[in-house]
C-alpha cells in the first residue's frame, strides 16, 4: 500500500523521467526550527540564491556561507507551503522542478475529482438494539451500499438486511453526523449490523498516510490518481518559456517548444480517462445496485 510521501515520489517520476533531470541538492547537517533564518547544510556549493525545498516547505535564501544558507524574515514557507521544522539529514533541494507540496496538492484536487464517478467506500458497525430502529451514520455518508448483520452459529453468516431507509438529512440534535439508517427487518438482539456506505474521498494530510485507508478509494486506483495529478502540473512546465526574458527560458525553449507541455498534459489527460473507466466499471462490478424496501 503507498503513503502519501510515496505517491508523492513516483508522481514526480511520472512528470521527470528517471535522468532526465537531476535537481542539485545538499542535507541538513542539524535539525530546523519552523522559525529558523539560519539553515546549516552539508555543501553550499551546490545550491545557489533563490529558492530550495526541503521536504515539502519552500524556502528563499538570500545568501549562502560557507556551510549555512541565510533565509530572509519573509524567507520560510515560502509561496504558500508552511514553514515546519526539519531534521538532521532532510533533503534540501535547490529550484526544484515540481515543489513537493504542489504535487500534494494536484494529488489531492485528483483524489477529490474521480467522485462521483469513483467512490470513497467505507464501513461502518453497530450492535443491534430491538428497542430502537434508527441509528447514526458517520459524518460525510452519501448513499448505503448494502446492510447485513451477523447470525448467530459457528458459520458466522452475514445475512442481508432487506428492509431499510437512510436518511441524510436527520435531525441534528439526534443524529450530529447528519445522516442516519432505519432498520426493519427482524434481526437477533445483540448481533453486530455491517453498513457499507458510498462517500466522497478523504484528502490526504501526513506523509504516513496510506492511500487506501485514508481515502477510501481500492489501492488499484494508486495509478490514475497519479495521472490525475500529472496532466494538472504537466503544463505549468511551458510558462518559464512564454515571456523569453531570460537566456535560459530562450535556451529551455530550444529544447522543449512551447506547447511541447501542453501536448504531454493532453496524452496524460486521455490516459487518465481511460484508466477512470477502467476502475469505474470494477467497483460498478463490486458493488452492484442492490433492492431494498424501506418498509
Amino acid at each position: 500500500m503507498a503513503t502519501f510521501s510515496a505517491l508523492v515520489d513516483s508522481t514526480i517520476m511520472y512528470l521527470s523521467g528517471y535522468t532526465n533531470r537531476q535537481d542539485a541538492s545538499t542535507h541538513l547537517t542539524a535539525g530546523i526550527a519552523a522559525g529558523d533564518v539560519s539553515i546549516p547544510v552539508a555543501d553550499t556549493t551546490v545550491l545557489s540564491r533563490g529558492l530550495v525545498e526541503i521536504d515539502s516547505e519552500m524556502i528563499w535564501v538570500d545568501s549562502l556561507g560557507t556551510s549555512t544558507l541565510t533565509v530572509p524574515p519573509y524567507g520560510r514557507g515560502f509561496r504558500g507551503s508552511t514553514a515546519a521544522s526539519h531534521l538532521t539529514g532532510a533533503r534540501v533541494v535547490s529550484a526544484p522542478l515540481f515543489p513537493r507540496f504542489l504535487v500534494k496538492n494536484a494529488i489531492n484536487d485528483a483524489i477529490q475529482s474521480v467522485f462521483p464517478s469513483l467512490n470513497g467506500i467505507g464501513s461502518t458497525s453497530f450492535t443491534f438494539n430491538p428497542a430502537v430502529t434508527t441509528y447514526s451514520l458517520p459524518t460525510g455518508t452519501e448513499s448505503v451500499l448494502q446492510v447485513r448483520w451477523q447470525a448467530i452459529g459457528p458459520s458466522k453468516e452475514w445475512l442481508p438486511v432487506r428492509r431499510w431507509d437512510m436518511d441524510s438529512a436527520t435531525n441534528l440534535t439526534a443524529f450530529p453526523t447528519g445522516s442516519s439508517i432505519s432498520l426493519y427487518d427482524a434481526i437477533v438482539p445483540g448481533r453486530t449490523v455491517q453498513v457499507t456506505y458510498v462517500k466522497q474521498p478523504t484528502p490526504l494530510v501526513n506523509d504516513t498516510d496510506d492511500f487506501a485507508t485514508v481515502t477510501g478509494l481500492p489501492a488499484s486506483c494508486e495509478d490514475l490518481i497519479r495521472l490525475g495529478a500529472a496532466y494538472r502540473l504537466v503544463p505549468f512546465l511551458d510558462s518559464p518559456h512564454l515571456t523569453g526574458n531570460t537566456a535560459e527560458a530562450d535556451f529551455s525553449s530550444n529544447m522543449r517548444p512551447v506547447g511541447a507541455a501542453g501536448q504531454l498534459g493532453k496524452q496524460l489527460l486521455q490516459m487518465y480517462r481511460l484508466r477512470l473507466e477502467e476502475e469505474t466499471n470494477k467497483q460498478q462490478s463490486l458493488y452492484p445496485i442492490r433492492a431494498h424496501f424501506t418498509r
